[in-house]
């Protein structure tokens, strides 16, 4: 069965294995959308995801969508199911709080559909108090998380926070 995957790339060194899990899902009949933050496109150019998924990457709030609805809302009411891969923790506390101020997170606080989130950061900032809580918040809601593994992480040090691998993260879809 084909579903309808909306993929939610944020601002993380992480964006590189989101391209990874579109390979995965796109491999497996379904269709991807990609939207991005504009601090993920710092990462990861939206040719990439529009290259990998064959349909346009939306990442400008404000650009004029090509259909009548707000690209917000038509996003929202296409997905099955979206994920957020990688999470980061600016996006998880905006996701809690139903802080909409970029596409993608308008995007989430619209839509119905499923929605699994892939945390990407540093240690400190994952097992952070206010990031736990937000989690907890989002778990409560029925987000499903999918937990992030130990290692080094970018910035230099090691702990829990990178973002799982994408193969874990198609099998929680």
């Amino acid at each position: 069965m084909q579903r309808k995957i909306l993929l939610c790339v944020t601002g993380s060194i992480a964006a590189y294995k989101a391209a990874e899990l579109v390979r995965l899902a796109v491999r497996a009949g379904d269709e991807v959308k990609v939207v991005m933050t504009p601090a993920a496109c710092e990462f990861v150019t939206p040719l990439t995801f529009q290259t990998l998924s064959r349909n346009p990457v939306a990442v400008d709030q404000f650009k004029p969508p090509a259909q009548w609805r707000p690209e917000h809302i038509a996003l929202a009411e296409w997905a099955d199911v979206a994920v957020v891969a990688p999470a980061t923790a600016n996006t998880i506390a905006k996701m809690r709080f139903g802080i909409a101020d970029n596409l993608l997170t308008s995007t989430l606080l619209a839509t119905r559909a499923s929605v699994v989130v892939a945390p990407a950061m540093n240690d400190a900032m994952f097992e952070a108090a206010a990031t736990q809580e937000n989690l907890a918040a989002l778990r409560a809601r029925g987000v499903k998380v999918v937990e992030p593994g130990s290692g080094e992480l970018a910035c230099g040090t090691s702990g829990r926070g990178r973002m799982a691998e994408p193969e874990e993260v198609f099998k929680a879809l």
